[in-house]
């Protein structure tokens, strides 16, 4: 069957995930400063969506036009702009409700117009004593090229002096790498109100304290704007470099690349405007937006709460593993049964902990692990260090090409390097993404392995926000497919046979159709057959068809997904026995799940892969079934739990309207905070 009419483009679908992120805003029910934040993780959000998604469209339209195809993508592309411009809409609505909602509570955003004398007095100091010198005005002469320098996660002040007819434009970059962009203000006359300025306001208050004596003006303003720069690179295939000198010279490329996106004050002058999209030699497919006074809104998932706690989510403490809490080392723990944590409702530190113990353990002969993307001050990595240091033998395989880190990975393989690992960057062709660590030790004369497969990175940053599964096993059916795994990203040329783990691309793709055809076989003999998938993205053509296949032939199917999904459910004929939510909530929906009925005797798998063509073909990718009975019951019930969520989870259909599910007369639940009781009465 052909899916194509019934196929969601992801790009629009992606944006329709984006629109679950602004509706958290717009929700009265979600604490006053969590919504501020949460405009801040929209537009964060949308930057990433034009830096890489818009860029591959933007490119595919030059190869079309090259071509002589019909230009399927610049309607696509069209389609977007205006789902941009209507989202772009209700951002700034909501934007303007919350500064009065904030208003309400005694709490006032600022801006230079509005300060008291005192406050005043206070912002041009703090200007002279704090930002004033990592200002460096860049005049925009006719020779200058403001694409070479300017960076797409910065916001900008395009300065405008004037004399006479004669004009001079300035660019500022808001030094936000250094400083914050909230600064709280001394009290005014009431001491009630506690009020905000963001740093471009100090900056445009004590514009003649920056220009002047450089420059002869009659007028001076200052607008904000801000570029969004293709992500992309392109990689040399010179034999003489080596990977890592490849990664450095991409990144050199991207610092270069041109905007994709333009988004400027909508007071800005036009005469400024067009000056602007010439020097930065903005294209026709390019989206020249305008917008508020404030660009770079991602600086608000930070936004500070300076009134009273409740305008803040209340603190859920995370939870202690009762396995690791009542045994003497992790070790011990692991190996007397399988562990199961869930981030972050359990502490990450257990996951810490496992590889600082394993670093000095006189019994540890070697750790091997994948690394992806990892926090700034990474424990893990310096325990890695401290293991190396110990004289283990520790190997890690970095990669390079984690989108958006790529910069930090480079500087943590050559420091690993010199601190005596051996840091090996995987295979050319393929993206490692599996979340796998491997520690042996020497018990009683014999070597004995202790695993690690997960959904998410080993983050500690991350897995405060991020809601992810970690096995921990030493059960020898599933740590020597992991050592395997290992050695096929050494020796990607030799044949691995997997009995157990869904390797990517060896054996993913063949299980999962096989799984599916089998609860397909099931519903055709009349018995019991039934599929849930929590997934962040599911635009995979292959699988979609298989997964419509096994509707049309009555097999249950419950998807959760956090992001992209292209697939249509509840269509007659086609996807009758599929439904499909969205859960948007206080922690981002991240682990990848599977669950086969398999008439009884359920088959429960977490995973690293989304339900991409790329995750399952083109990178290395670890799904783990969880064998322990106690431990497939648990994932199952906290599966249903989301499914029953009548509070943050959203209907998908094929008009991605993201009406909330219809509680009806059932009680409100919120899955997320059951989940966290659930978890807290197991582990006592």
């Amino acid at each position: 069957m052909s899916t194509d009419k019934w196929y969601l483009q992801k790009e629009l679908s992606w944006l329709s995930f984006n629109e679950r992120v602004l509706q958290e805003a717009m929700d009265k029910s979600v604490p006053l400063i969590e919504r501020v934040r949460f405009l801040g993780i929209f537009s964060n959000n949308q930057d990433e969506f034009f830096r890489v998604r818009v860029s591959d469209i933007k490119r595919q339209i030059m190869i079309d036009a090259d071509q002589g195809k019909t230009n399927g993508a610049a309607t696509l592309l069209r389609d977007i702009q205006q789902k941009v411009i209507t989202l772009g809409d209700t951002f700034d609505e909501v934007y303007k409700e919350l500064i009065v909602t904030l208003a309400r509570q005694n709490i006032f955003l600022l801006n230079e117009s509005q300060l008291e004398p005192e406050q005043e007095a206070w912002a041009k100091r703090y200007f002279d004593n704090e930002i004033r010198a990592y200002l460096s005005p860049i005049i925009l002469r006719a020779d200058i090229d403001p694409v070479r320098f300017l960076k797409d996660e910065y916001t900008y002040l395009c300065v405008g002096m004037i004399k006479n007819e004669e004009r001079h434009y300035a660019l500022v970059e808001i030094p936000t790498d250094v400083l914050p962009r909230f600064v709280v203000l001394p009290p005014g006359k009431s001491r009630r109100k506690k009020s905000i300025i963001i740093t471009d306001n100090v900056i445009r208050l004590c514009l003649n304290e920056l220009f002047a004596g450089f420059f002869e003006y009659d007028d001076i303003h200052a607008y904000s704007f801000k570029m969004t720069r293709d992500a992309e690179y392109d990689l040399s295939d010179q034999l003489d470099q080596s990977l890592l000198e490849k990664m450095s010279d991409g990144l050199k490329q991207r610092l270069t690349a041109l905007p994709v996106r333009f988004v400027h004050d909508r007071d800005m002058p036009a005469e400024m405007v067009q000056t602007l999209v010439r020097k930065l030699r903005i294209q026709g497919h390019d989206a020249v937006m305008s917008g508020g006074r404030y660009h770079n809104f991602k600086d608000f998932i930070g936004f500070p709460n300076i009134g009273r706690r409740h305008l803040v989510n209340k603190p859920l403490p995370a939870l202690k593993c009762r396995e690791f809490r009542d045994s003497p080392s992790s070790f011990d723990a692991i190996r007397r049964r399988d562990i199961l944590l869930y981030f972050p409702y359990h502490s990450f530190s257990h996951v810490t902990e496992f590889v600082r113990q394993a670093s000095f353990d006189p019994a540890v002969v070697s750790i091997k692990m994948n690394v992806y993307r990892v926090a700034s001050l990474s424990r893990i990595i310096y325990s890695l260090m401290d293991a190396a240091s110990n004289g283990k033998k520790v190997t890690v395989v970095i990669e390079l090409r984690a989108r958006f880190d790529e910069a930090a990975n480079i500087e943590w393989a050559k420091t690993m390097t010199d601190a005596g690992i051996d840091v090996e960057f995987g295979v050319p062709s393929l993206k490692v993404h599996s979340k796998l660590c491997l520690v042996t030790r020497r018990e009683n004369e014999q070597l004995v392995q202790y695993a690690h497969v997960g959904t998410g990175n080993f983050n500690e940053k991350t897995a405060k926000i991020y809601t992810d599964f970690s096995l921990l096993t030493a059960n020898p059916e599933i740590t020597s497919e992991v050592a395997a795994v290992f050695d096929f990203i050494r020796q990607p040329y030799r044949r691995v046979k997997f009995n157990h783990l869904l390797v990517s691309p060896l054996n993913a793709r063949r299980n999962l159709y096989s799984m599916i055809d089998n609860e397909i076989a099931n519903a055709k003999q009349g018995l019991p057959a039934a599929l849930t998938l929590k997934i962040n993205n599911l635009v995979d053509k292959g699988l979609i068809n298989r997964l419509y296949g096994a509707s049309r032939a009555g097999v249950k199917i419950d998807i959760i997904v956090r992001g992209m999904c292209s697939l249509m459910p509840g269509v007659p004929g086609v996807s009758d026995n599929i439904r499909a939510i969205s859960i948007v909530d206080r922690h981002l929906e991240h682990p990848r799940v599977l669950v086969f009925h398999n008439n009884g005797q359920p088959k429960v798998y977490i995973s690293s892969a989304d339900w991409m063509t790329r995750n399952i073909d083109f990178r290395i990718e670890v799904a783990t079934p969880i064998l322990d009975p106690i431990l497939k019951d648990r994932i199952i019930d906290i599966l249903q739990i989301q499914l029953n969520d009548t509070t943050k989870a959203r209907v998908l259909d094929q008009a991605q309207n993201n009406h909330y599910v219809d509680r009806g007369n059932r009680r409100k639940i919120r899955s997320q905070t059951a989940i966290y009781d659930y978890l807290k009465a197991l582990e006592g």
